[in-house]
């Protein structure tokens, strides 16, 4: 591939991210996560939960499990094997019963039973990596440092186009890239509601769709689930 080939290729990703992006700021205007907590540690704890999950059966689940557990030092304290028996419904919820325990008993330690406000001290937390850190950056802080990557965001960035990575971090960099900073707090949340309630993950006629109508080659484009 030539250099000019490269820079016009480029240039066009760039171009369609900005349409989407358009459409996602105006749609979705006010980020915000559908996740349900009272306190800052029970949205990290939801966000664990989210991996592999649907929202809506973690918001099941902490609706009675954040009536007895509200603090970091309430997770620490927590019995393992009750807690595991608390989120059964959950994916892989052993695993999740020790990074939350764990991130818990961190954040008490480490924290002073406050959620940290970066990245670093966040993705050293046990269950919590660069999506889940700028998650809880930009829902509980409106910190807006770099663009979460979900299977939602996966899903569309190949299929817009956008990244040709399967890992999530990689897309996350790819959009990073194409997306000017003051705008990133629109990518993650726009996308999420986009798929969860406009173009689903199933196989579907989407010619109709908005996005599909900036880039209708998406339309053609169906990236596996992992």
């Amino acid at each position: 591939m030539s250099r000019h080939t490269t820079k016009r290729g480029l240039g066009e990703r760039a171009a369609r991210a900005k349409r989407v992006v358009a459409y996602l700021k105006k749609t979705y205007p006010q980020p915000k996560s559908e996740l349900i907590y009272q306190t800052p540690f029970q949205f990290v704890v939801s966000v664990i939960l989210s991996a592999q999950c649907t929202d809506k059966v973690v918001n099941r689940v902490t609706a009675t499990l954040f009536k007895k557990y509200k603090t970091p030092a309430d997770f620490a304290k927590a019995n393992p094997r009750i807690f595991e028996k608390e989120i059964a419904s959950i994916p892989f919820f052993r695993n999740k019963t020790k990074a939350i325990i764990a991130a818990a008993k961190d954040v008490v330690k480490l924290h002073g039973g406050k959620v940290p406000r970066t990245e670093r001290e966040l993705v050293a937390l046990h269950g919590v990596g660069y999506k889940t850190a700028h998650v809880i950056l930009g829902e509980l802080y409106s910190m807006w440092e770099g663009i979460p990557t979900d299977t939602h965001v996966k899903r569309f960035a190949l299929r817009f186009g956008l990244s040709t990575h399967t890992d999530l971090k990689k897309i996350s960099k790819d959009l990073e890239a194409l997306v000017p900073k003051k705008d990133w707090k629109y990518v993650n949340n726009g996308l999420v509601l986009y798929g969860r309630y406009i173009c689903k993950a199933n196989r579907h006629d989407c010619t109709a769709h908005p996005l599909t109508k900036i880039y209708p080659k998406a339309g053609k484009v169906w990236p596996k689930a992992k």
